[in-house]
């Protein structure tokens, strides 16, 4: 009896990963169909970043086992990268300001 019970749970965790497998294919095909429909502007890039971001998460969350692991290791992942996203933020921010004062002093002059 405790031999049938573990083959159902190894036998659900395959099917867990094959469907992860398949959802990260799906996620590969659209951001695939954003370069060949040719998006332009924000929402190219906003596609690009869902789709990656997507795709990392499951990557992270199943086959690196965070998703069965304890709290803790998953804080460990998590909190650098969430700071990692938000200097990411700053860092563009600051991009468009600087272009912003370089394109007005290169028309008004100085």
């Amino acid at each position: 009896m405790a031999q049938e019970n573990k083959q159902e749970v190894t036998t659900h965790k395959i099917g867990v990963y094959l469907w992860i497998w398949g959802l990260l294919f799906v996620f590969s095909f659209f951001s695939y169909m954003v370069d060949y429909l040719n998006f332009e502007g924000l929402l190219r890039w906003a596609l690009i970043l869902l789709f990656m971001f997507a795709k990392a998460a499951l990557i992270m969350a199943i086959f690196m086992h965070l998703f069965w692991e304890r709290w803790t290791i998953v804080n460990v992942l998590l909190w650098p990268m969430s700071f990692i996203l938000v200097f990411i933020g700053i860092m563009v921010a600051e991009s468009e300001y600087t272009f912003f004062t370089r394109l007005f002093y290169f028309v008004v002059g100085t």
